[in-house]
């Protein structure tokens, strides 16, 4: 037992056949023995393994009444699988009534370590464990082709098992080539191990295509047709095109309608040159979404021009402007007329699927609208209702965090330098007034006026961040706003929000300044300044909110934007904490240039008391504060504005961002930059649901689905399929005790 937790690690690693068989004959094949084996608990010990393949290890004592119930074969009271149970009965595969009987025993065999036709548990177990890998694609490849258990690959096991594919069927290949003979010798007796199979079965197809362009090049000048080069992509690269990518290969090549040609291209004629450029693209897909992901900086609606695209790939020697140029047009035949590239553009084009990942997990995904042709004014409205409920609540946060500086601010701006009235407090600075409100009004005196405050900021910041996103998305174009759209939106913004808060805004004022001076007993409350200022005087100092706001706004949004930008990851993902510091940055330009504004605007608001100036408007105020009081009283409260506006604004911003990852409707309208990354789809993306389908079996549907799609293995599902094959040597036979795999013909006819 000490040998077999030393081998522990295997398990998780490379799970050979010579190695697993060790294992089980240590065991005995008693299944008591195999159940003590340290599996509870372990994990795919490999990083990738636990970020793209995070399942984790299924226990034996679980696994054992499943493998019962599925195992339909006794010897010597021992249960086995047959390969009808493993495939089709178990994982659910190949269930058709005339199924491929030679692909289900080759599928099967990759769990049976002894290639002895039947699945022990042991074998059950060790093949759950080698889902796990990271690389399980091109191990259970590799045990699909080592017919033997010798862990390595003869050219005859090789060529038995590639013949058996759809490739091999529909294009023939040379097995005495140079590239075989590369790999297995020039007698073709060297056997391959594993990682020498990895790369062999990378390049097969490869060369295959070459072989195939040779043979439709009958006058050897390196050009084929159109439908030739038709055929050769959609029987030998088939696994490497999407629909989108298969119904266009005549207009791409230039044999269709299209206005694009290329001069290798011409009258239907494709040369070598072009072949060899559009499958290196093909391979290359997964660089291209790098680059394009790279780009984008967390933006996944931009659209990129040939020309940002080829100065982002200068870096990348590998992609060359010929493969940018089939690209580009590719991507144009998705949309004729536009010559950019977007994130729909590469989906459509590439066969590894892309998926949005979010930047946190979402409370609620809901999609509303599929299109963005399908959207209209009522899902225009619906949207404008969602970022004006999330901007209540992000607004209503951000007050309430930063409301005792704004207190403070306040007093100190209305702090007048002569005609103060008796009883008056007086301040020496921001933090002498904080510690005398908390000395002679109370804790509570740092919330005076709160509430009216809430009432307002509320619907002020869902106002403008409404209005800035709704005419963000009015200046987008494939993604990208221009600095003036931005200034302009975020300008608008500013602007709707003074209208509807003007009001709160004098009445907060008025009740922040009213513990200034102690009166017995008056009560000053939110009914008592509204019967003193009137309908109209509530809209006292309008002029000067717009003064202040709009510019506040127009600075704001833009700097916030590029800030996020800046403080993005490699990905262009923004985290909560790159969120906050950009909204914190983004605050203090905005706050502290606008503060002779927010100065004047106080003292047309607040009540003048006796003795003190008062002002007939926006220019009368801002001559007698120059006359009176000098250049510097328009900087007053500067350092408290910055100090309440920055931190309120990113807590308003961060909170208004993450509600919008929290609980995401999709309005197929502009997406929040920074909150999704396109990644290619996992296989664990793919997994099984079944609940008899635990640990690595939840893997194994889409493991056997990848082989087909990665590798272009791609099985026969019936029998009306037999690989071209003149000799039974090269038929699927993985028993040394069967002589001759019957055909599926053979076989109906005897039920």
């Amino acid at each position: 037992m000490s040998q077999l937790q030393n081998e522990k690690a295997s398990f998780d690693h490379l799970l050979t056949s010579s190695r697993r068989r060790e294992l089980f004959q240590n065991l005995g094949g008693g299944s008591d023995v195999f159940s003590a084996l340290p599996f509870r608990t372990a994990k795919c010990n490999a990083e990738t393994a636990i970020s793209q393949r995070s399942i984790p290890r299924a226990n034996p004592d679980h696994l054992r009444p499943i493998f019962d119930r599925f195992a339909s074969k006794e010897i010597k009271g021992k249960r086995l699988m047959t390969p009808e149970d493993f495939i089709r009965g178990y994982l659910g595969l190949y269930t058709e009534e005339n199924y491929n009987k030679e692909t289900v025993r080759l599928l099967a065999s990759a769990a049976d370590t002894t290639k002895d036709g039947d699945i022990s548990f042991e074998e059950f177990c060790a093949f759950e464990a080698l889902l796990c890998s990271p690389d399980a694609l091109y191990l259970t490849a590799f045990e699909l082709f080592d017919r033997n258990a010798s862990d390595t690959i003869s050219c005859d096991e090789f060529e038995a098992v590639i013949r058996h594919t759809q490739p091999l069927h529909d294009q023939d290949f040379d097995f005495n080539s140079e590239f075989i003979k590369r790999y297995f010798g020039a007698d073709k007796k060297r056997n391959v191990n594993y990682h020498s199979f990895c790369q062999l079965l990378h390049d097969f197809y490869e060369e295959q295509g070459i072989q195939a362009f040779k043979k439709y090049d009958k006058n050897g000048n390196g050009t084929i047709s159109s439908l030739d080069f038709q055929q050769i992509m959609t029987t030998v690269k088939g696994h490497l095109l999407t629909d989108f990518v298969r119904h266009n290969l005549i207009a791409v090549s230039g044999g269709g309608a299209s206005g694009h040609k290329f001069s290798d291209t011409r009258s239907g004629i494709v040369t070598f040159p072009y072949y060899a450029a559009f499958n290196s693209l093909l391979a290359k897909m997964e660089l291209i979404k790098r680059v394009y992901v790279s780009n984008a900086r967390g933006n996944l609606d931009i659209e990129m021009t040939k020309e940002e695209f080829l100065h982002a790939i200068q870096s990348y020697t590998q992609v060359t402007p010929y493969e940018v140029e089939i690209l580009f047009h590719l991507s144009e035949l998705n949309h004729p007329g536009r010559k950019t590239l977007s994130l729909k553009d590469i989906q459509a084009i590439d066969p590894e699927r892309l998926k949005r990942v979010s930047q946190m997990d979402r409370l609620i995904n809901i999609k509303a609208v599929h299109h963005k042709d399908e959207r209209g004014i009522g899902t225009a409205f619906l949207e404008s209702g969602y970022r004006f409920l999330l901007g209540s609540i992000a607004g209503a946060c951000g007050a309430t965090a930063v409301y005792p500086i704004d207190l403070v601010k306040t007093r100190m701006q209305n702090q007048r330098t002569s005609g103060s009235f008796v009883g008056e407090v007086m301040y020496k600075n921001s933090l002498d007034c904080f510690k005398k409100v908390v000395k002679f009004e109370g804790l509570l005196g740092l919330y005076r006026g709160l509430l009216p405050q809430i009432v307002g900021v509320a619907p002020e910041k869902a106002i403008k961040l409404t209005m800035n996103d709704f005419m963000r998305d009015k200046f987008t174009t494939d993604g990208k706003i221009p600095l003036y759209g931005e200034i302009i939106a975020g300008g608008t913004g500013g602007m709707c929000q003074v209208v509807f808060t003007n009001p709160l805004e004098i009445v907060k004022i008025r009740l922040q300044t009213a513990g200034e001076v102690q009166q017995a007993g008056k009560k000053i409350g939110v009914m008592s300044v509204l019967k003193e200022l009137g309908f109209l005087g509530l809209y006292k100092g309008s002029r000067a909110c717009f003064l202040r706001d709009i510019p506040f706004s127009a600075i704001y949004f833009p700097a916030y934007a590029h800030a996020k930008l800046a403080t993005a990851d490699e990905d262009g993902m923004n985290s909560p904490g790159s969120l906050f510091c950009s909204a914190f940055i983004a605050g203090v330009p905005a706050a502290g240039l606008v503060t002779p504004a927010d100065v004047i605007k106080t003292r047309l608001q607040v009540a003048a008391r006796a003795g003190q100036t008062t002002y007939n408007g926006v220019i009368d105020c801002a001559r007698k504060l120059l006359k009176e009081e000098g250049p510097m009283s328009l900087w007053k409260g500067t350092a408290a504005r910055v100090c309440r506006s920055s931190p309120q604004f990113a807590v308003t911003l961060l909170t208004y961002e993450v509600l919008q990852r929290l609980f995401y409707v999709d309005f197929a309208g502009s997406r929040p930059t920074g909150s999704e990354l396109a990644t290619t789809k996992t296989i664990q993306d793919e997994s099984s649901t079944n609940p008899d389908h635990v640990g690595g079996y939840k893997l194994a549907a889409a493991t056997f689905s990848g082989i087909e799609h990665k590798f272009g293995l791609f099985l026969p599902r019936t029998c009306s399929f037999f690989p071209k094959s003149a000799t039974w040597q090269h038929r699927l036979t993985f028993s040394p005790r069967v002589e001759k795999v019957p055909k599926c013909a053979d076989i109906l006819s005897t039920q």
